[in-house]
């Protein structure tokens, strides 16, 4: 075999070799370049986020002071905002915006005048129905509603009727009425009295009247006519019924239709009470008069029914005379007058509505309600110190007394709050409407020996460092991290009370920190557009 077929062997063999441990650097390199460049620093983050989940404390003594804590707004001791139950003109208002007025002052006056002629009205219905009480003692009398002839009586002596019952019928046949309409413009000229001529269909004869009616609104008549309906009245010959029709002139204006006759009276007299006939003062034929006697009855519902009447015209003029007292205003309470809207002279009307005549607040000290959490209701008693702070006031602190501990909840979310009430010592610049925050004092222990809320997991237990747990550098092993059961007493919003345990003061403790997100535990800021 010559040299140049051995190099030609040998050739592709060398090439491939090389091809090969070239990649295999490049790997390397690589490989190099993500240990140096990715697995070295996702190591070191890995160590600080374990040591961000993590914090140390120590276990210390101090004095705790246990609040229960809320907002509110300030109020005067009382306020008494003055509506009036009257409407009208204010004759007096004797003070000014502020005045300081005393329980039982004059407020306002209104004008009265009306109410004192209702009282005067009442006055004379109480006199007329003690009259008809007093008639009712004796006998009750039924008389006759309407001019005419008894036609036809339904009692006699000594029978017993019952309210509503007919007791006589009275018609008045000698003078008949007809009921026609004119034309509008003709009724308008007509005068009450106005002679008139009536005729009767199928009679020759024709009737003097005259107009006793005439109405003083148009109608529309078939047509569209407008008309008025005009009462007239004549004597009847004695042929006419009520079954009878006819017309009739007024001077020269005909009836533009016929009417129906009827008798001027026709009517029934019916018992207006329950009673027994004791006499009567009539008999059938007789004519009688309008408000003539009938009967008489002596009736025990009458002689109640007045009485009844009698007492509620009673109760009536007291009520005008108790509503006097609503056209004088006062004060029902001692105090500063911090508003008026109204003086004298103004008239209160029916669109004076929803807005105070004045407002009067009681200065003599300030309180205020705060809403106390379900949760710590129970903690809170009457006499306990409050200590106050107000935006607007800044850098100064007040303190207060809790007065009052409202039970009467109120439930919003499921979870109910309960009002408590405050009195402040010395109001000093606050001033009512002004919002405060306040701090209510449920408890105090001196020398406490505390650790921080956070520390106690779940199952009251503290995590503290065993051996190697905490290296050199500060780093923490959690694999070495021990649990120590405690007996937990009060707390603030930021140290809680150890009051069981091995735990003392100047251990080292362990906290673990909660995040909300991988970013907030590298403390890092993340915003999104």
């Amino acid at each position: 075999m010559n040299a140049t077929s051995l190099r030609e062997k040998l050739t592709p063999k060398t090439a491939k070799g090389r091809k090969w441990r070239n990649i295999i650097i490049v790997v390397v390199v690589i490989l190099l370049l993500l240990f140096f460049f990715v697995i070295r620093p996702i190591q070191s983050a890995g160590q600080q986020l374990t040591n961000a989940l993590y914090t140390t404390a120590a276990v210390e003594r101090q004095d705790l002071t246990v609040t229960v804590n809320g907002t509110a707004t300030v109020e005067p001791a009382d306020a008494y905002r003055v509506t009036s139950l009257v409407r009208g003109e204010i004759l007096d208002a004797p003070f000014e915006e502020g005045d300081t007025v005393a329980e039982g002052d004059l407020l306002f006056s209104f004008d009265s005048s009306d109410v004192q002629t209702s009282i005067q009205r009442a006055q004379l219905s109480v006199d007329r129905a003690q009259l008809t009480y007093d008639d009712a003692l004796d006998t009750v009398e039924i008389t006759a509603n309407g001019d005419g002839v008894v036609q036809t009586l339904y009692v006699d002596e000594g029978d017993t009727v019952t309210a509503g019952s007919p007791v006589a019928d009275i018609v008045d046949r000698d003078t008949v009425t007809l009921k026609v309409p004119f034309h509008s413009q003709a009724a308008q000229q007509f005068t009450v009295g106005q002679a008139a001529t009536l005729t009767v269909d199928g009679y020759a004869d024709r009737l003097s009247g005259t107009v006793t009616e005439i109405s003083g609104a148009d109608t529309v008549a078939a047509g569209g006519a407008l008309v008025r309906m005009v009462t007239l009245e004549a004597r009847n010959p004695g042929a006419i019924t009520s079954s009878n029709t006819g017309s009739a002139t007024v001077g020269d204006y005909a009836c533009t239709q016929p009417g129906t006759y009827a008798y001027r009276t026709e009517t029934t007299v019916t018992a207006g009470n329950t009673g027994d006939v004791v006499s009567l003062s009539v008999r059938e034929g007789d004519r009688v008069g309008d408000g003539q006697l009938l009967c008489t009855l002596e009736s025990a519902t009458s002689l109640e029914s007045a009485r009844l009447s009698l007492e509620d015209a009673k109760l009536s003029l007291q009520s005008a005379i108790d509503s006097l007292d609503d056209y004088t205003i006062t004060s029902p309470i001692s105090g500063t007058v911090i508003e008026k809207n109204y003086k004298a002279g103004d008239t209160l009307d029916s669109t004076s509505t929803g807005e105070y005549l004045a407002v009067i607040y009681d200065m003599s000290y300030l309180q205020f309600d705060m809403q106390v959490d379900e949760m710590y209701i129970g903690r809170i008693q009457v006499g306990q110190s409050v200590t106050i702070t107000a935006d607007a006031l800044t850098g100064q602190t007040f303190t207060g007394t809790v007065s009052k501990v409202n039970i009467n909840g109120t439930t919003s979310g499921g979870v109910t709050s309960y009002p408590v009430t405050v009195v402040i010592d010395q109001p000093g610049d606050l001033l009512p409407g002004m919002n405060i925050t306040a701090d209510i004092l449920v408890d105090q222990v001196d020398g406490a020996l505390v650790v921080p809320v956070g520390a106690v997991n779940r199952g009251n237990y503290i995590l503290v460092p065993g051996e190697g747990a905490i290296g050199k550098d500060g780093s923490i092993d959690p694999s070495k991290l021990e649990q120590v059961p405690v007996t937990l007493g009060e707390n603030d919003d930021s140290y809680i009370e150890i009051t069981g345990g091995e735990l003392q003061e100047g251990d080292t403790i362990v906290i673990e920190q909660t995040y909300s997100s991988i970013w907030d535990m590298m403390g890092l800021t993340v915003s999104g557009g």
